[in-house]
């Protein structure tokens, strides 16, 4: 396995010089960068050099990412690649899954696709959730007690047409569910019904999937833990919708998901891949926060703004809220996105850290994509200057998919020393036939912690009367953007 710290004998120091010079020539990043990790894949099937869709944990001063190497234009990568930091986000060791694929490990599968990462310290493991791409596409997971050096994966489920598979697991040390770890994905095969199973010995083995008790549909669901072990799923709908679904037995049965929010969102210009999907992290109390795309503070449903949601319970879901990251009368399109709360924090105090993908012009043909971050130490009453953390990037430095150019799905952010780590792909101009994007981080972390410095707020902000989306229900294709789907649409809600 490769384990080579930093990227690939790249020292920081070039590496910081070569993003520098990429940037400054047109509106520089306000931050150095770190690259974490580079594709060194050459088979055939793959866009090289690519790295896209980043899922992140934290444990202590560990943080692990994992992330699709060598993006296949049907659907996944090569394989999964990892970088992990045990000292708080100053040194990465890198390397890829083994045994998901044929490009490494001897794995049987074409692809893998969807990372995202938990750790479970009842049993000392930390898991990385792939989707597996096949004659048998499944949910599997991976497992390593260092978030080092990963074990071959373990099935969850291999039936039906499974895509987007998120993960959590119970890291109270009082609740009563404490070390069970919870899967969540949508079977397309069965119109993206939810499905859930549940892991009691670190990740080992898994039960039978299980859907809503109201059969729910959706895709992208989020699960987080409650301190007193119950599970809330915030997840994305198909009639313009969020919705949200609990479990408070430990995953022996989930309940019938209860709305959030409408989804009010903006398509992207530009033939980006931008499927809308949502971000949730939780605080050191259980207020649980969910943050999405939505327009429906723009007039005409032009641009996105990122808004979010919160709750105590998982029942009861708190009025809307914008980010202020630019003023409702700019021209700047938000997406694509990841959030995260430093461990620790609560209340009042719950310092909040969003990263993002910007166009600073939502009308646009020649588009110029732009990675951002913005935090708030206040739990969103106020909010930081936003930073850019990369770009411009032209589109076609992305590697092409079925569903558009693509830098990922969503984003995520790790802490470390008490900084926020968003993790994230940058593009540089291709080389040859060989593309220059892979996944990065900034050097020194980002400090969520100066309420000094927020002078930003969303008070008094009003939605546009009768404000929605510019387009209708999301159609989403199963093994990660492979196949059509042909069967039902899910039912309307009351």
């Amino acid at each position: 396995m490769n384990t080579e710290r930093h990227s690939y004998g790249r020292s920081l120091f070039l590496l910081a010089m070569a993003v520098g010079i990429v940037f400054t020539a047109f509106a520089p990043a306000q931050v150095t960068l770190t690259q974490l990790s580079e594709d060194t894949f050459t088979d055939q099937a793959s866009q090289h050099l690519s790295e896209v869709e980043p899922g992140t944990f934290s444990w202590g001063s560990t943080i692990v990412t994992a992330f699709q190497v060598a993006r296949i234009y049907g659907g996944g990568g090569a394989d999964v690649g990892f970088a992990t930091s045990t000292d708080g986000g100053k040194t990465w060791t890198n390397g890829y899954l083994p045994g998901l694929t044929i490009y490494y490990g001897n794995g049987p599968n074409q692809a893998a696709s969807d990372p995202m990462v938990a750790y479970d310290p009842l049993h000392n493991v930390w898991l990385i959730t792939t989707l597996p791409i096949g004659n048998n596409t499944s949910v599997a997971v991976s497992r390593s007690t260092d978030g080092i050096n990963w074990s071959d994966p373990v099935s969850v489920t291999n039936l039906g047409s499974p895509d987007k598979n998120f993960m959590v697991c119970d890291t109270t040390a009082t609740s009563k569910y404490y070390g069970h770890c919870y899967v969540e994905w949508d079977d397309t095969s069965q119109g993206d019904l939810i499905e859930m199973s549940t892991s009691t010995d670190g990740g080992v083995t898994w039960s039978k999937e299980q859907p809503t008790a109201g059969q729910d549909y959706g895709i992208g669901g989020w699960p987080l833990v409650l301190p007193k072990g119950t599970v809330v799923v915030p997840i994305s709908g198909f009639n313009g919708d969020v919705i949200a679904f609990t479990s408070t037995n430990g995953g022996k049965s989930w309940n019938r998901a209860v709305n959030i929010s409408t989804d009010n969102s903006h398509y992207e210009n530009g033939g980006l891949r931008s499927p809308g999907l949502l971000s949730a992290a939780i605080d050191a109390k259980g207020k649980v926060y969910v943050a999405w795309p939505d327009c429906r503070y723009r007039s005409g449903c032009a641009e996105n703004d990122i808004v979010y949601s919160t709750s105590t319970t998982g029942a009861k879901w708190a009025a809307v809220k914008r980010v202020p990251i630019d003023a409702v009368s700019s021209t700047v399109d938000h997406f694509i996105i990841g959030l995260g709360i430093t461990p620790g924090t609560k209340g009042a105090k719950a310092n909040l850290a969003l990263v993002y993908y910007y166009y600073p012009v939502s009308n646009c043909g020649n588009c110029q994509l732009y990675a951002g971050f913005i935090q708030s130490s206040t739990a969103g009453k106020t909010w930081s200057t936003p930073v850019t953390l990369a770009g411009p990037m032209q589109l076609n430095w992305l590697p092409n998919t079925f569903s558009g150019y693509m830098v990922a799905d969503y984003l995520s952010v790790g802490f470390g020393n008490g900084k926020a780590f968003p993790v994230f792909a940058v593009a540089q101009a291709p080389k040859g036939s060989l593309l220059q994007e892979a996944i990065y981080t900034t050097a020194t972390g980002q400090d969520v912690s100066q309420p000094e410095l927020e002078t930003l707020s969303a008070e008094g902000d009003v939605p546009v009367p009768n404000a929605h989306s510019d387009h209708g229900p999301r159609e989403f294709l199963d093994q990660e953007n492979r196949i059509p789907v042909s069967g039902q649409r899910p039912p309307e809600r009351d």
